[in-house]
């Protein structure tokens, strides 16, 4: 999918540098991935305290019985 976007040249060139990559696509396609990698970790963290653990559960216990 071909897309025109206006993009800081000097960040983009930073980024090109600083990750080593040959293209500006290359870039701009390794920054998106971080950038959803990211907002995923972030989005897994908001769920630390709403999942119940039970601290005496014994996964070992559960695998003998099989």
């Amino acid at each position: 999918m071909a897309t025109n976007l206006r993009i800081n040249p000097t960040l983009l060139d930073e980024a090109q540098k600083i990750g080593g990559f040959r293209t500006k696509r290359e870039t701009v396609d390794h920054a998106l991935d971080e950038f959803i990698k990211r907002h995923k970790r972030l989005q897994l963290l908001a769920l630390e305290d709403q999942i119940e653990y039970f601290p005496d559960y014994d996964y070992k216990a559960e695998r003998q019985k099989r």
